[in-house]
């Protein structure tokens, strides 16, 4: 994967969207790409868990926890579980935990921050469904490429 955001922009400045920054890198991958799945949830990652355990070769998870800082929707077994099922990455707008060893995984994981907090399970959330946050609405189906510079979503296929 040669790819950068800023050659993306560059390259492609009709083409894409810029997600706004706020974004941290945490997986041990800090540049990935693929195919968006979305997930919209709160304080809940039931479906969180369900997708990570299906396969998702070349596909990147996004997850709209709706900035909540109250608890974290990704932590070191779901990420150790995103791996083993071919996922390229996990953007969280929410937090993460477990953070010592999600950097140490073959994953790009990119949230707001780190809670020690796990979620309830409540079994609550959607699937596949548009969702917003950061200026830009994410949908499934379209493309994500993130690196240390930024996130940006395209229609096609670029890198």
């Amino acid at each position: 994967m040669t790819f950068t955001t800023p050659d993306l922009c560059d390259d492609f400045p009709a083409s894409i969207k810029v997600v706004e920054p706020g974004f941290q890198s945490y997986g041990g991958n800090t540049r990935f790409s693929g195919e968006i799945v979305t997930i919209k949830c709160h304080e809940d990652n039931s479906l969180v868990r369900e997708q990570l355990f299906k396969e998702g070769q070349g596909k990147v998870l996004v997850v709209d926890g709706g900035g909540s800082m109250r608890c974290a929707l990704l932590g070191d077994m779901l990420a150790e579980q995103a791996v083993a099922n071919g996922w390229q990455g996990i953007v969280v707008f929410g937090c993460i935990r477990d953070v010592e060893v999600i950097a140490g995984l073959s994953l790009g994981v990119q949230a707001l921050g780190a809670h020690p907090v796990k979620t309830d399970k409540k079994g609550v959330g959607k699937l596949n469904v548009p969702v917003r946050f950061h200026g830009v609405d994410f949908f499934s189906g379209q493309y994500l490429y993130a690196d240390l510079n930024g996130i940006v979503i395209s229609e096609d296929k670029l890198a």
